[in-house]
């Protein structure tokens, strides 16, 4: 008996192979990543039901400019686990493939909202991190910088709340909270990269963080190739050109070997 196809493995490498043709034929792709593309890396995400940071902690409560100020031992007990991961987590085949495909001219800038470098680790380049990096940190009183392995030091190994070895206060995670501003000049590279991008290729985000998920949306009004890759709906797939409903690892992460066989 002849077997009856898998039409669900046939949609799906249908989907893939339209995304591949899309990065084949773009010249100015943007990656836009988010916290689903560092799961498979072991770093939770905040908005997953049941394993989500936020289903287990009020994000006001320790994770806000007010609560680094007011409450600076809870904010640390959040933190902590958190840089820990970042610091042990290794990039995944998700990370490795946009590194690959910038390595190749396709991919041109990565626009994350993660704070775990993991971009950096697999060989990307040009990251512009819209809610900054959990490793490394600068004392809030003489502004002295921490890199990631002092910062790393004084967070896993030191106190609870970590302090200036310079002049004793307390020294703040390099992380955009809760109240602070995204840091402008970050933001301004990462919106002029979207306005260029003739494909804007969505990792691994709900796209319901703002005021981050507006940069999509500049892509798609100027004209922009859209492609999504993440297991939850978003307010803008009805507009993706290719949406992958699916693990970034089985998604995006297949590509480069898709388009390397396909130009073979």
């Amino acid at each position: 008996m002849i077997p009856k196809p898998n039409n669900n493995l046939l949609k799906k490498k249908a989907l893939l192979k339209k995304a591949a043709d899309l990065i084949d034929r773009s010249s100015y792709m943007v990656v836009f990543t988010g916290a689903g593309i560092s799961t498979p890396s072991g770093i939770p995400d905040f908005r997953s039901p049941n394993t989500g940071l936020w289903e287990q902690y009020d994000p006001f409560e320790v994770a806000s400019l007010w609560s680094f100020h007011k409450k600076p031992e809870a904010f640390f007990n959040w933190i902590k686990p958190l840089a820990m991961q970042s610091e042990t987590a290794k990039p995944n085949l998700a990370h490795q493939a946009i590194a690959d495909l910038e390595s190749k001219g396709k991919v041109k800038s990565v626009i994350t909202q993660n704070i775990d470098g993991l971009h950096q680790r697999a060989g990307s380049k040009k990251v512009l991190e819209l809610h900054g990096s959990a490793r490394t940190a600068t004392c809030i009183k003489c502004g002295k910088k921490y890199d990631q392995g002092n910062f790393c030091h004084l967070i896993i190994a030191g106190d609870v709340i970590p302090r200036c070895d310079s002049c004793g206060e307390i020294i703040k995670p390099d992380v955009i909270l809760f109240g602070e501003e995204l840091p402008r000049d970050i933001w301004n590279d990462a919106y002029q990269e979207c306005l260029k991008a003739d494909l804007l290729f969505v990792v691994g985000s709900s796209l319901e963080v703002s005021p981050a998920n507006s940069l999509p949306e500049e892509a798609l009004h100027n004209g922009a190739k859209f492609v999504i890759n993440n297991l939850s709906p978003t307010h803008l797939d009805r507009f993706a050109d290719v949406l992958l409903k699916m693990d970034v690892i089985e998604g995006i992460g297949n590509l480069p070997s898709l388009l390397a066989s396909a130009t073979a």
